[in-house]
C-alpha cells in the first residue's frame, strides 16, 4: 500500500541513486587503483558487478518514474546523466528535494 505512494517511491529512487553513486566511487576509488597500482585485480572483480546491479536498477527505476509521470523527460536525462558521473549522485540531490516538496504540496 505504502510503496505505491509517490514520495515513498521517490524515498526508494533516492536511496537507488546514493547507491549506485556510491558504488561507482568504490569502483572507480578503490577498486580500479588497487587493481593497476597494487596489483589487486580482485577489488574490481567484487565491486564491478555489484555496481552493475546497482547501476541498472538505478536505470530502471529512473524509467519507471518517468513512465509514471513522476519525472519530466529533462529531469529524467539529468538523473540517468548523473549516474556516469562520480558524484553524480550526489549532484542531483537538489532536484530530489525539489520532487518532494512538489510531490508534498498535492
Amino acid at each position: 500500500m505504502f510503496m505505491n505512494h509517490p514520495t515513498a517511491r521517490l524515498r526508494h529512487l533516492r536511496w537507488a541513486s546514493l547507491a549506485e553513486g556510491a558504488t561507482l566511487l568504490l569502483l572507480v576509488g578503490v577498486a580500479v587503483p588497487l587493481k593497476r597500482m597494487a596489483g589487486f585485480p580482485e577489488a574490481v572483480s567484487v565491486i564491478g558487478p555489484i555496481h552493475g546491479a546497482a547501476f541498472l536498477i538505478y536505470v530502471a527505476m529512473v524509467l519507471r518514474a518517468q513512465q509514471t509521470g513522476v519525472w519530466s523527460a529533462a529531469e529524467t536525462l539529468k538523473l540517468l546523466a548523473a549516474a556516469f558521473v562520480p558524484f553524480g549522485a550526489f549532484m542531483v540531490a537538489g532536484l530530489f528535494r525539489r520532487k518532494q516538496l512538489t510531490l508534498a504540496r498535492t
